[in-house]
């Protein structure tokens, strides 16, 4: 196992520095670097410009429109956005329901609705979990039946991450009541402009309503829209969440997190302070440490790329990845609070808007808003499947 980068990698690396540098609009970056609010027009700009290049979907094959990329090209690529401050990619359309069309679609479906995912026109959202059916979506309840040539939706699906934003969205429905609970789910994509569709806005402790529900009263979809086949949407949801688990992981925005936590560290005057309580000790030693863990990830990312490089199975670690990047990020938002201390304000949106997060000591725009950063992500051990249940996967796969 080699975790050097070859001459021919770095290479590509610079190349990728030099573009992402040229295209990336310096408002977005700076929006980034500082955690300040993204509007749905940023992350959409960012994606056309992507879509432009044909690197949206830049962990595609080339018979679909991708750059055909090796793992390690794409984790170079997404390593160089993260650092220089580009949104992540919103990855329900590109990253998780387009995989599950090229494996599983048919041909008519590929063509119809991988343009607009590549070129990101298409705002897609995700519609797994329900009240009761999160981690466990073996019982989610959202129902459709088949009529004619149409299938009727009736449910409620929560937690749906920028819903508000959605144009089309990719469902788990039950499509029967016979058998387990896994085999009687079909894989259904849904225009969200039907009638019959509902979003409704949940405001979150950060002021933000990143997440909704999203309801359907006797939507009409149809038949054609459906996944491969009736009842086997477990299948395909497996694979679209080993996709989803491993981009929850995200080590390239750790690291470019950690970055700025040492900036505002630096910036408030607790670099060198002592810490009282359970990590007790010197402040840097507490972010010597979380680097040390975003190092370890690192290299069990790399790990996972290098044996996909020599074509060999990569290891089965999603449910790893998930579990140790999603501590890493709530890591990381604690000890940004800490060091900001009483500047660590909550999240006021029109105040933000109008540039009062420049009141910081020092002038500094890093600690805003960290009291919304930290509240958002209590959500990430949740989210993607609980920790806890992530913990009995990998007991089960991994260690035996």
């Amino acid at each position: 196992m080699d975790l050097a980068f070859t001459p021919e990698e770095q290479a590509f690396r610079e190349e990728i520095r030099a573009w992402v540098k040229d295209n990336l609009p310096a408002d977005i970056a700076h929006k980034v670097h500082n955690a300040l609010r993204l509007s749905r027009d940023d992350m959409q700009r960012w994606a056309k410009i992507l879509g432009q290049k044909g690197w949206l979907g830049h962990g595609w094959p080339k018979e679909f429109g991708g750059p055909g990329w090796n793992a390690v090209q794409k984790h170079l690529f997404e390593e160089e956005c993260a650092l220089a401050g580009a949104p992540r990619v919103v990855p329900f359309g590109p990253v998780m329901v387009a995989p599950v069309i090229m494996a599983f679609g048919n041909k008519a479906q590929q063509e119809r609705f991988l343009p607009g995912i590549a070129s990101g026109e298409v705002w897609w959202s995700q519609g797994y979990s329900e009240p009761g059916s999160g981690s466990d979506l073996a019982s989610v309840k959202c129902r459709a039946e088949r009529q004619g040539d149409t299938y009727i939706v009736n449910g409620q699906k929560t937690w749906t991450t920028l819903g508000q934003y959605g144009e089309w969205i990719f469902c788990l429905v039950r499509t029967s009541t016979e058998g387990k609970p896994q085999t009687g789910i079909s894989f259904l994509l849904i225009d969200m402009t039907s009638p019959g569709v509902s979003v409704r806005p949940i405001k979150l402790l950060d002021g933000e309503c990143e997440v909704n529900e999203v309801w359907f009263d006797n939507v009409q979809v149809p038949a054609e829209n459906l996944i491969g086949e009736e009842n086997k949407g477990w299948t395909y949801a497996k694979h679209l969440l080993s996709h989803e688990r491993t981009n929850i992981a995200d080590v390239n925005r750790a690291k470019r997190e950690l970055e700025r936590l040492k900036r505002i560290a630096k910036t408030e005057g607790v670099w060198d302070s002592t810490v009282d309580g359970p990590s007790a000790g010197r402040f840097r030693d507490q972010i010597a440490l979380l680097e040390v863990d975003v190092v370890a990830l690192e290299m069990l990312v790399l790990r996972v790329l290098s044996a996909e490089k020599s074509g060999k199975n990569s290891l089965d670690i999603a449910g790893l990845l998930k579990i140790k990047g999603s501590e890493i990020q709530q890591r990381y938002a604690e000890l940004m609070m800490l060091a900001a201390g009483p500047s660590a304000l909550p999240f006021i949106e029109e105040a933000m808007e109008a540039g009062w997060q420049g009141n910081f000591p020092g002038g500094e725009v890093a600690n805003a808003p960290l009291a919304s950063t930290y509240f958002n992500m209590r959500k990430t051990t949740i989210y993607g499947g609980s920790n806890e249940v992530q913990r009995n996967i990998v007991a089960q796969t991994v260690l035996g």
